[in-house]
């Protein structure tokens, strides 16, 4: 029942079943409990998940070429399951990434020792528009750079694949826990059957990192989070973020810069900042060093951060980091800074600046998937097996115009989980965003935004183009 017509595809890695059709056995309760509902019980259940990001609110905003148009997120009920050794697996992996970009964004604006010694070209990493020539020799607390990241992984057969670290101001972790409660509240008794768990305690988390970051040591630091404001795409988490953890949600306009240290205005007085969890792009943070014309930022504020009197989370200049140009190289940088092989490979990638990749990339356009390196949110690419012979041509004279502003990477074969869709279960292609933390160490909620392409056949998740989400269950063995 429910599953009879389930598309099993021997080519395409699915996260609930086996080849043979048979449930893997971390997800034979899930399964065995989807059955047991009738129709009506599982039309109710997402009936009461939609309901629940209906009336909370949980939005996230859609740019047009003339207008912005907010949204629900749509959310699965179904979860999908990991089991404890995978996500060990993915938490070793991540821990050895984000350590590793960390001591490549301390290098790169210091010594540059890894390109002394030829690991990565210079013009990669200084002609890269995310490069802050301002953070050259700034003293970063425990060399965090990085302290949210939000990196994309996929699976196939071969295993899990990092698909992109974001480093800037990664979003997606509100809908995290907002899938968990209402999926949580909807299965109750199948959620404790099964020991997922816990990711509530993410905003208790956040706030020790940031608590790691406080200038001097100070035990009871004042931390704002700083919001571009209400027309900001992800407001909605801005809000939830600033209270789970008991920050004042902030705008450019109600901090000032004195003396070198950063005061929020109150109605009881003007009172120091220690931390800062910016949620403001680097070009609009202080218009006295980046745009002038930026209204969202503060003036004076990279002063003072270059002073040691206020923390950003994340640092400037962490953008150099997570350009899709220099995500090639992360693998080299896990093993120059850690001696170590990479725990979670990248995803095969062809830089459009090197010759020989630009030739193969316009060659197999048909087969690729082509990024600009500076665009996100599933924007300014091409996925060239979906693509009209038309599109293609179209594509390759902006590859050929600007080889360097693109790369290219194989069409892969996410994998796939059950989706409830018009009242039955149906396999759609799914990512997951784990939240990786680091402060004076690194700290990882055992969950993630898993991000489902809910059109059929479609290998977008994001929910700009179409993609919804879903609750992920690590389990406790």
């Amino acid at each position: 029942m429910h599953f009879d017509a389930y598309d099993l595809d021997a080519t395409i890695y699915d996260e609930m079943f086996r080849p043979d059709g048979t449930p893997r056995e971390y997800c034979r309760a899930l399964y065995d409990a989807l059955r047991r509902f009738s129709a009506d019980e599982l039309g109710a259940i997402q009936e009461r998940v939609t309901h629940s990001f209906s009336t909370e609110g949980i939005t996230f905003t859609v740019y047009g070429d003339d207008e912005a148009d907010e949204r629900i997120i749509p959310i699965n009920c179904v979860p999908r399951i990991l089991s404890g050794a995978e996500w060990r697996h993915l938490e070793s992996g991540l821990t050895q990434r984000i350590g590793a970009l960390n001591r490549f964004l301390e290098d790169v604006y210091n010594k540059a020792r890894i390109i002394a010694d030829g690991v990565i070209p210079a013009d990669v990493v200084r002609g890269c528009p995310q490069y802050r020539l301002e953070m050259r020799g700034v003293f970063v607390p425990h060399g965090t750079y990085v302290a949210v990241c939000g990196t994309d992984l996929v699976r196939t057969h071969d295993g899990f694949l990092v698909l992109e670290d974001n480093l800037r101001v990664p979003s997606g972790v509100s809908y995290m826990i907002a899938n968990r409660k209402v999926v949580k509240t909807s299965l109750r008794r199948l959620y404790r059957s099964c020991r997922v768990r816990e990711v509530e305690h993410y905003g208790q988390v956040l706030l020790e990192t940031l608590r790691d970051l406080a200038p001097g040591g100070r035990t009871d630091p004042c931390i704002v989070l700083l919001t571009p404001g209400v027309y900001n795409s992800a407001f909605y988490e801005h809000i939830f973020l600033a209270h789970e953890i008991g920050a004042e949600l902030v705008e450019g306009r109600d901090l000032l810069v004195n003396d070198g240290f950063v005061y929020m205005r109150t109605t009881k007085g003007l009172r120091r900042v220690d931390v800062i969890y910016r949620r403001v792009d680097d070009d609009f943070i202080d218009p006295l060093v980046f745009r002038p014309d930026s209204l969202l930022g503060v003036p004076g504020l990279l002063h003072a951060y270059k002073l040691g009197n206020v923390a950003l989370a994340n640092a400037p200049g962490t953008g150099v980091a997570d350009d899709k140009s220099m995500y090639a190289y992360v693998p080299d940088m896990i093993r120059y800074y850690l001696g170590e092989e990479p725990l979670l490979p990248n995803v095969e990638t062809h830089l459009c600046r090197r010759p020989e990749d630009l030739e193969y990339t316009l060659d197999n356009l048909e087969n690729l998937v082509v990024k600009r390196v500076g665009e996100s949110g599933g924007y300014g690419m091409l996925i060239g097996p979906h693509a009209t012979p038309a599109e293609r041509a179209e594509y390759a004279k902006q590859v050929r115009a600007d080889p360097a502003d693109f790369i290219a990477q194989p069409t892969l074969a996410l994998s796939r989980a059950p989706c409830l869709i018009e009242g039955r279960f149906e396999p759609r292609h799914v990512d997951l965003r784990p939240f990786v933390l680091h402060g004076r160490q690194t700290r990882i909620v055992p969950g993630a935004f898993c991000r489902v392409a809910l059109r059929r056949g479609s290998l977008v998740v994001n929910s700009s183009q179409g993609g919804g989400g879903k609750d992920l269950w690590v389990l406790d063995d």
